[in-house]
């Protein structure tokens, strides 16, 4: 199925930072497609189910529509509710479940062919410009050890119910993993962290932090430092101390693999933009946010590279600004 309306702009993403792009593009009278292969800011959507940021809810606003919640930090249910009326509000054009598998094409007449989630459905869309916002929670840094494909294995925690009475692992220790330990261990799962440092990550919330450092403390949560795991089993897990090489087998129901994530960098290579082989951030202009390949703009933690802590919606909700100021100097020239 074809679709023949040349588009000014598609954005590639559905997140914060995609509808952002998004808005402002529509701001400087561009018209614009939002494709996103989950439901609207799907990673939001994928975050713990009582999940409370760490950022008041002005930070979180895009379009300059006000975030009104009931507390000082907004929760999950309230910012899924707030990026909901910021598409109704701007009435901006998001089209869910589609996957973009291909984009071809040059400067001016991008083409971009896609594929219903749902249906296999196929789409084919024209745009002059396209802007990558895709996030990056939807790939996880693979351990590669024999077992980590099992069902009982997951890079995701959402919930701690299902986990009452289990002996749940947690490889990982910084502050995703901090808090679903704690939330693992206050709705009575039996809690273990396996972490390869000598610590935990000291970028734990400063509030979070002595908590999980009581409970491991009080022998509350179970804790193994320089250690790493070297098979999972149906019905265990297999670690080694990485100083003095000892190795043990620990009884285990759950694991959750909270190792962090990266950008979809096979994506970005087709689209030929250039990636630093050291640093993993792909080359742009910082000032216009246009990569290497003219007419192809990057938004969001997409531009972090291995430093995926540094950009946050915070800060990456104003990069839809600089390209909608850059596109606006390219149509003067044009």
């Amino acid at each position: 199925m074809n679709n023949q309306t040349v588009f000014d702009v598609i954005v590639i993403g559905g997140g914060p930072t995609g509808l952002a792009c998004a808005i402002e593009a529509q701001r400087a009278g561009f018209s614009h497609l939002v494709i996103e292969k989950g439901c609207v800011v799907n990673s939001l959507f994928n975050y713990p189910t009582q999940l409370v940021f760490f950022t008041t809810p002005e930070l979180l606003e895009i379009g300059d529509l006000p975030f009104v919640c009931e507390r000082e930090k907004p929760n999950r249910q309230e910012a899924l509710k707030y990026y909901r009326r910021v598409v109704d509000t701007y009435k901006l054009r998001v089209n869910q479940y589609e996957r973009v598998l291909k984009v071809s094409g040059s400067d001016g007449d991008f083409h971009v062919e896609t594929e219903m989630v749902m249906t296999g459905e196929r789409h084919s869309y024209q745009s002059k410009k396209i802007v990558v916002a895709i996030g990056y929670f939807d790939q996880p840094n693979i351990m590669g050890i024999p077992g980590e494909e099992l069902p009982k294995v997951s890079h995701y925690y959402k919930d701690a119910h299902p986990f009452y009475d289990r002996d749940v692992t947690i490889i990982g220790a910084a502050n995703s993993a901090a808090i679903a330990a704690l939330d693992l261990y206050r709705h009575g799962a039996r809690v273990t962290i396996i972490h390869r440092q000598a610590a935990l990550r000291p970028t734990i919330k400063y509030w979070i932090l002595p908590d999980i450092e009581n409970r491991i403390k009080n022998g509350e949560v179970a804790a193994h430092f320089n250690t790493i795991v070297t098979e999972i089993t149906p019905a265990t897990i297999r670690i080694r101390h990485l100083e003095t090489g000892e190795e043990s087998e620990l009884p285990n129901d759950f694991v959750f693999a909270l190792t962090g994530y990266h950008t979809d960098n096979d994506f970005l290579r087709s689209l030929n933009i250039e990636i630093d082989p050291e640093t993993m951030k792909p080359k742009f202009n910082p000032e216009t946010m246009e990569s290497n390949v003219r007419g192809v703009y990057l938004a969001g933690v997409v531009i972090a590279g291995k430093e995926t802590g540094k950009v946050f919606i915070e800060n990456g909700r104003f990069h839809g600004g600089q390209i909608a100021t850059a596109l606006k100097a390219a149509s003067q020239i044009n």
